[in-house]
């Protein structure tokens, strides 16, 4: 079973291009979009299962010069 999910960015001004850029190499990162609005990025990730997920976000992403905030939207069936 593997956990996917949304992640929202919020980049600094000026180092957006950096940001994406390096988000893209993030392992479990499958896709980054720029975006307008009161987000600056939205990435599709996955990990083997949640806490792997988490670790992509909180030790990968959040620690990338540029990424200001995040908010992660968990993947769920209904």
């Amino acid at each position: 079973m593997s956990a996917k999910g949304m992640v929202l960015v919020k980049l600094a001004p000026g180092e957006e291009k950096q940001a994406i850029e390096g988000i893209r190499k993030v392992p479990g990162v499958n896709d980054v979009t720029g975006v307008f609005g009161a987000w600056d990025a939205v990435c599709h990730v996955e990990g083997v299962d949640l806490k792997t997920l988490a670790s992509v976000v909180v030790e990968r992403i959040r620690g990338l010069r540029g990424v200001v905030e995040t908010e992660t939207l968990i993947e769920v069936k209904l």
